[in-house]
């Protein structure tokens, strides 16, 4: 409970990130695309697509720059198909892409300052430290509802 501050950040993060993936260990993919209750498209599948994009939107999009890491699975004609083209038959891949953008984040973080600025694309400035903390408060909001969501599917619940 004693750490500095850069590793304290990193730790809560991959802690949040290695959660997401433990609710969803031994689903088939069918579970994994179960829809919460209608007209809501809230899966896991959702869950992970959606927080990829998210790993890829604040650190390599906007703390980065990288104007050329388009969006994974939302577009100007879907702009939740995070969420809503979540399909069972696609899971796999999506789990590494997850994992995949998660491993560009540390890359594109590692070495940098976390007092490093960059301007958002609605023009607000933030620096590293923000976009962890953002980060870890995302995971932790929705880490919740795949809690509730595992336990819907099979009654398991716990970290």
């Amino acid at each position: 409970m004693v750490a500095a501050e850069r590793a304290a950040l990193e730790t809560w993060l991959d802690y949040h990130r290695e959660t997401l993936l433990f609710k969803c260990q031994g689903l088939t993919s069918e579970q994994l695309a179960r829809r919460a209750v209608a007209p809501s498209s809230l899966s896991l599948l959702g869950l992970v697509r959606h927080m990829a994009e998210v790993e890829r939107w604040w650190f390599r999009r906007s703390f980065d720059g990288q104007a050329d890491a388009g969006d994974l699975f939302c577009s100007d004609e879907v702009p939740d198909g995070d969420f809503d083209l979540a399909e069972a038959g696609t899971a796999e891949a999506d789990l590494a892409t997850f994992r995949d953008e998660c491993e560009l984040a540390r890359r594109t973080a590692s070495g940098r300052s976390l007092d490093e600025t960059f301007t958002s694309s609605r023009g607000n400035k933030g620096d590293l430290r923000w976009v962890y903390l953002h980060m870890i408060e995302e995971y932790a909001r929705h880490n919740g509802h795949a809690d509730i969501l595992r336990e819907q599917i099979d009654g398991v619940t716990g970290d």
